[in-house]
């Protein structure tokens, strides 16, 4: 049995493939007993708890830290045994860049779910999360490409010269697209600044609609009429806009006229008529009603009333429904509304004098 435990297979005894072997299945046993009782016993404990950082941690520890351990004990066991330099050195590598992706990977899921967590809290946040697409594709190359860097430094390359390769690509490429980091950089302004958000009614200019979507270059809108608009975002972020889905209440400001042939008493009693319609509307606040100039063929009154509401069509409705009582308050008064038109006054003939 000591003899067969000392024969020497590629520089390694019998003996020292079993403790390698024994190395790494007791470790991947003590692996097996932690996920199945005490990371399970954590998930429960984590489930009642109110607050999500634990569940985190504990789908964290989970889906990247069972596996990088898992890579340890496999690298103790066969560090144990001996190896050719080469096979030493692609060892190395193998192990270190698997232990590199997944803790890249374990920074990157801590970034988004942090963001997240603080973005849900926000006003609308679920709408807001949709909208982290862009800045995690960015934070993702950011933490991949120093984690590269540093991976090739730790297995001995020289990254100085990558540095500096990329410092002179990455000037020619700002150059060349400078438009497009432009874009960029004000998708960071709109999402953090947040002038607003998807499902806002915002006007640009002549240009109008509900914001469907946020991109890394354009934001698009959805008109009125149907078809999409299509915004790129240093654009937006040089227009002025406005956004009618913040928008507390509506100023409805509207005049009518009347004939001049209407009476000095109805005249006095059409702001008390408007008055009592304004303010039997639900969700209205009155502000004025005037006799306010002599126009050029009606005597004009001036409404000024809000709508507590920022509904579009709740304010048509009840535009409509003052209009419809106006109407009915008139004719029953025997008050006529006043239309463009033009009274043409003869005088008599006159004898000449010879």
């Amino acid at each position: 049995m000591e003899d067969l435990l000392n024969q020497n297979y590629f520089g390694n005894t019998v003996k020292d493939y079993l403790i390698a072997a024994g190395v790494i299945l007791l470790g991947m046993s003590l692996m097996a007993v932690f996920k199945k009782i005490i990371l399970g016993r954590l998930k429960k404990w984590s489930e009642k708890t109110e607050t999500t950082l634990d569940n985190y941690a504990v789908a964290g520890l989970e889906k990247f830290g069972l596996p990088i351990f898992n890579f340890i004990v496999i690298y103790a066991g066969l560090n144990y045994l001996t190896f050719s330099p080469k096979a030493s050195r692609v060892l190395e590598i193998a192990i270190a860049v698997v232990i590199t992706f997944f803790v890249l990977r374990l920074i990157s899921t801590t970034v988004l779910l942090t963001l997240q967590t603080r973005v849900r809290k926000q006003e609308q946040g679920e709408e807001k999360v949709k909208q982290l697409g862009g800045i995690m594709l960015i934070l993702n190359i950011v933490i991949w490409a120093l984690g590269i860097l540093v991976l090739f430094d730790n297995l001995g390359y020289n990254v100085t010269t990558i540095i500096a390769g990329l410092g002179i690509g990455g000037i020619a490429i700002a150059l060349a697209a400078q438009n497009i980091l432009g874009d960029l950089f004000n998708y960071f302004v709109i999402f953090f600044d947040r002038p607003f958000e998807i499902g806002d009614y915002i006007v640009i200019d002549d240009k109008k609609g509900n914001v469907e979507h946020i991109g890394i270059k354009t934001t698009r809108l959805k008109s009125l009429t149907g078809e999409q608009l299509v915004f790129s975002n240093s654009d937006l972020s040089k227009s002025r806009i406005h956004n009618f889905k913040r928008m507390e209440r509506r100023r409805i400001a509207f005049v009518l006229g009347v004939v001049y042939e209407t009476s000095p008493s109805l005249l006095r009693e059409i702001p008390g008529i408007i008055k009592k319609i304004v303010e039997a509307q639900k969700e209205t606040t009155l502000d004025r009603v005037h006799f306010l100039t002599y126009g050029e063929y009606s005597l004009k009154y001036e409404i000024v009333y809000f709508v507590e509401n920022s509904d579009y069509n709740r304010y048509a409705d009840i535009q409509q429904e003052i209009n419809l009582q106006i109407y009915d308050a008139f004719l029953a008064k025997g008050i006529q509304f006043a239309y463009p038109s033009q009274t043409i006054f003869m005088a008599k003939d006159v004898p000449s004098v010879s």
